[in-house]
């Protein structure tokens, strides 16, 4: 399994909707466990929502969809049975040596880094966002061989490009960090670590008492949409739902791919739980995913200038609204039927 030749890992690349369960999936199976995108980002449990106002990306309030980054490949790993390993480094020099005497043990590691200087990337697709993971496998004349999970074949940076995204300034700058799988300590048990991963899920969406997070947050963004107009003027205004977008549809797909992602989930554990009720919070969940694609059409046409309706930011804050309710709902209802499984 941890088979080099000429420092090349024998790993498998395979793409994802989402960046950081990609990685884990593909981590996870160089161990020999496969399973789908759905069932790592369930396991991880890697839907949330947040509103950060106290957090600013281009000077805009933060929406984050996701938990931290590496949160799901940690959250996964351990509940599979892994003992992982995550580290940051101070020294970037250091930072990069370490990676080169993992690859020579035969370890593909996992890493965030920025967006901005990959330049494999295409040059629309190139912003100022340091919360994006990749796989380094391999070493080859001074190039590194790179698993991007959302590009369609394996990729490769040179030693300075890999260094200048791996310490990438600004908002969450990853600081150098990178993880990887260390040992396996248990056999793994699939239905143990959905369960797992449902109950905190729930918890986050849930009980979290400050009102910026879970189901609490949407409610508390809902309040703040509504009044974006009058309170920061149109043009500031159209900055903000641009940006909304952003972070719900593009950087990470976090809005309603990850709401259909989860729902590819519950529809997948129906199976193997054989549970109705599952396969019914899946259908649900696909309708909240519907519900936030609207909202983001919304959105993108009030920041382009383009919508006639009468009063958009108020829809859009009824949007929000419905979504809260449609989330609190199946929140409840979910953290009810797993106590049954």
């Amino acid at each position: 399994m941890a088979d080099t030749i000429n420092n090349k890992i024998n790993f498998e690349h395979s793409m994802a909707a989402h960046c950081e369960n990609g990685v884990t999936s593909n981590l996870i199976k160089f161990q020999g466990i496969k399973l789908s995108e759905a069932m790592i980002f369930g396991i991880g449990s890697g839907i949330f929502f947040s509103y950060l106002p106290f957090i600013k990306l281009n000077g805009i309030p933060v929406i984050s969809f996701r938990p931290l980054p590496g949160t799901i490949f940690k959250r996964t790993a351990k509940r599979l049975g892994f003992k992982v390993t995550a580290k940051k480094f101070k020294n970037k020099d250091k930072g990069m040596s370490e990676l080169d005497n993992l690859l020579e043990k035969g370890i593909p590691v996992g890493m965030v880094v920025g967006v901005f200087h990959l330049d494999y990337f295409p040059p629309a697709y190139r912003f100022h966002f340091n919360a994006h993971n990749i796989v380094v496998y391999g070493k080859e004349n001074n190039e590194y061989l790179i698993s991007d999970p959302v590009m369609i074949n394996p990729e490769k940076l040179n030693y300075e490009r890999l260094k200048k995204v791996r310490y990438a300034k600004g908002t969450y700058s990853p600081g150098g960090k990178m993880y990887y799988i260390s040992e396996k300590t248990a056999e793994h048990d699939v239905k143990k670590a959905v369960i797992k991963g449902i109950k905190h899920t729930c918890s986050d969406m849930l009980t979290i008492p400050i009102p910026l997070f879970g189901v609490k947050g949407i409610k508390y963004f809902s309040k703040k949409v509504k009044n974006w107009e009058k309170n920061l003027g149109t043009k500031k205004a159209a900055l903000y739902m641009a940006q909304a977008v952003r972070m719900q549809e593009e950087i990470g797909t976090g809005g309603a791919g990850f709401r259909f992602l989860y729902a590819a989930f519950l529809q997948e554990i129906s199976i193997i739980f054989n549970n109705s009720k599952l396969a019914e919070l899946s259908k649900l969940m696909t309708e909240t995913g519907d519900k936030w694609r609207e909202f983001a059409i919304l959105a993108g046409r009030v920041s382009k200038k383009r919508s006639e309706m009468e009063e958009p930011y108020l829809k859009a804050s009824e949007i929000l609204l419905e979504i809260f309710e449609m989330e609190k709902n199946i929140f409840t209802r979910l953290n009810s039927v797993v106590k049954e499984l």
